[in-house]
């Protein structure tokens, strides 16, 4: 596995040109069964509006999502902690601190990274569980049941059929975005943080803990979706209701109509423009440049 303090060479010259920019950086943290690409509209749509995106890896993430699908192993060693420590990695690569994005297990990991080096502003979409949330759906049971299952797979990285991909991801869509979306993005997860992050409440060493009351943490936005399997939406406001205490602003948005693909399915535009409005009251301004119209 790639050290978790070593840049991807795209990571590097994001940085570098987020830091030539002068513009506010903007962090997305991908989650589980994707990879950075499935920001890239979202990274097209801020850059419009003025900011300066990074899409982060995990360690050892490959490029593409064929290279991931042909060498499943390589994503394996990952833990919460190894990706945690990665992003700092970034963030103290950059010349200002970055407004954080994080979509399921990357929702988490921007609460916890907000936490502990402080943010502009955070969005959790979807966020993956920590310790102290209490809400266990069966909805979520199932969706983790592939992995979950079977103890050994904390060891390894596994890949979804395309029928649990669609109930775990895809229930809001049609057959055809369902199959063009496995197709596209897809991609073997590690084991580890799903267990750290399911199991949180049975642990007590678990990595997956937010300091609700960091005085640094700045405003969060978690964005719950009332159709998700994966994450459901019971689980996200159980996650706002122990965020609330933090002295920063935290605020909690609802999409009816939501999946947990809601990042890069067809209604994605409406989610970014979300996370948009908020950065933007919270920071008191849109990035430097008005927004463009992006291609969706």
């Amino acid at each position: 596995m790639t050290d978790a303090n070593t840049l991807s060479r795209r990571e590097q010259t994001e940085i570098d040109a987020a830091n030539a920019s002068g513009r506010q950086p903007v962090l997305f943290v991908h989650g589980l069964w994707l990879l950075a690409g499935s920001w890239q509209r979202w990274a097209e749509m801020f850059d419009a509006a003025g900011y300066a995106p990074i899409a982060a890896d995990w360690p050892g993430d490959p490029a593409t999502p064929e290279a991931a699908r042909a060498n499943p192993e390589a994503l394996a060693g990952n833990s919460i902690g190894t990706i945690l420590s990665h992003l700092e990695t970034i963030v103290g690569a950059l010349d200002r601190k970055p407004i954080l994005i994080g979509h399921s297990m990357g929702g988490l990991l921007v609460q916890m990274l907000a936490a502990k080096v402080g943010a502009p502003a955070t969005v959790a979409i979807s966020p993956a569980p920590f310790r102290g949330v209490l809400p266990l759906p069966l909805a979520a049971l199932r969706s983790g049941f592939p992995v979950l299952s079977n103890p050994l797979n904390a060891r390894r990285a596994k890949q979804l059929t395309p029928a649990q991909f669609r109930y775990g991801f895809a229930n809001t869509l049609d057959d055809a975005e369902a199959t063009r979306l496995y197709a596209e993005h897809h991609v073997p997860a590690p084991g580890r943080p799903l267990f750290q992050s399911g199991l949180a409440n049975v642990n007590p060493w678990t990595e997956a803990r937010v300091p609700r009351r960091a005085e640094n943490r700045g405003p969060l936005l978690i964005v719950a979706a009332e159709k998700d399997h994966t994450v459901p939406a019971a689980m996200s406001r159980a996650a706002y209701r122990i965020q609330k205490r933090n002295p920063s602003t935290t605020e909690l948005v609802s999409l009816p109509q939501a999946g947990h693909s809601l990042i890069i399915d067809s209604g994605w535009e409406s989610v970014a423009r979300k996370a948009l409005d908020f950065i933007a009251a919270q920071t008191g301004a849109r990035g430097v440049f008005p927004l463009r119209a992006v291609a969706s």
